[in-house]
């Protein structure tokens, strides 16, 4: 097993340190525009290509209302840890901005099931399950991040601008790229594209994770303090140990068992979405606490991967 994480493991490990050591002699308008490639191109290609290629078990149909309400009981796990935070510690964030708020929020809600999970996910679920996986991804980047995502990002990116209104929430997650990905892949799958096309639509993923892992470095070396590292410590909790607590237990009670259930469980606990980092750049929130959050919640989920093979 640990030679399948180191494996899992290595792009992110060395993308991640290359972003760290360029970042100085990148220009500093470099990861706004590296997030905005990303969100406007990369991903939206990434999740069409997933549309069109994946094989759905007819079982997993219960795999996108799982990712639903596990979307849904992150975002409120989060909501009601801030509220707990400024209650009982208000010293350590007395007045926190919007940009906090909402950066908490995503990095409590999402997971990166796209870049780790999809990854990670193969190496212990039988392939005849891994739909189950998939679903969850696909169904957490159109729904999660691109969907929900975005309206927590606009709704808190756009406070104190005067454009902060619900009509506006509503325009900006029908101008997501990534969702017309998703229906264009869907609505395509039968029709054939010529080999080279699939094959580069098939590669695109090997754009996306390394410029997502670069961007995930730069922002880590711009960290001031330890401020956003001791904030990060609830999202990254929340995500990788008290989520997957509930996911698991609800889904045994459902019935479902074996890999289907492993692959569910994985998947609610992968640390915080580079997503979140995209989404950050698009609406102006704060970085520095997604990318703690992503650092401190990856260190958690590879202390955690043995218990959740353990239990499931």
């Amino acid at each position: 097993m640990l030679d399948r994480l180191v494996q899992a493991y290595t792009p992110l490990i060395c993308w991640t340190g290359l972003g760290i050591l360029v970042v100085r002699f990148l220009p500093k308008a470099f990861p706004h525009w590296l997030g905005r490639g990303l969100y406007w191109v990369g991903v939206p290609i990434e999740i069409f290509s997933l549309a069109r290629q994946t094989i759905f078990d007819e079982r997993a149909r219960l795999a996108p209302t799982i990712t639903i309400c596990s979307l849904l009981l992150g975002l409120s796990l989060g909501w009601i840890s801030l509220q707990i935070w400024q209650k009982l510690l208000p010293q350590q964030i007395e007045h926190p901005t919007a940009g906090v708020k909402g950066s908490l929020l995503l990095s409590s809600m999402l997971g990166n099931t796209g870049f780790v999970g999809l990854a990670i996910v193969p190496y212990f679920v039988s392939e005849t399950d891994l739909s189950w996986a998939v679903l969850y991804s696909v169904t957490q980047n159109v729904f999660g991040t691109y969907g929900l995502g975005v309206l927590v990002s606009s709704y808190y990116g756009r406070q104190g601008t005067g454009t902060n209104r619900w009509w506006t929430q509503l325009k900006d997650l029908f101008c997501v790229p990534s969702l017309w990905g998703f229906a264009l892949g869907s609505l395509t799958r039968s029709l054939p594209f010529p080999e080279f096309v699939e094959s580069s639509l098939h590669a695109s993923i090997w754009v996306v994770i390394p410029g997502a892992f670069i961007l995930m470095g730069i922002r880590l070396s711009q960290i001031q303090g330890w401020q956003s590292l001791k904030l990060a410590v609830v999202p990254a909790i929340l995500k990788t140990i008290v989520m997957p607590t509930i996911v698991g237990i609800t889904v045994s009670m459902m019935g479902i068992s074996g890999d289907p259930r492993l692959g569910i469980v994985l998947m609610s606990a992968m640390p915080c979405a580079f997503a979140g980092l995209i989404l950050a750049e698009e609406y102006n929130l704060n970085g520095n606490l997604v990318a703690s959050s992503i650092i401190v919640s990856t260190l958690i989920f590879l202390v955690m991967i043995p218990v959740w093979l353990y239990f499931y």
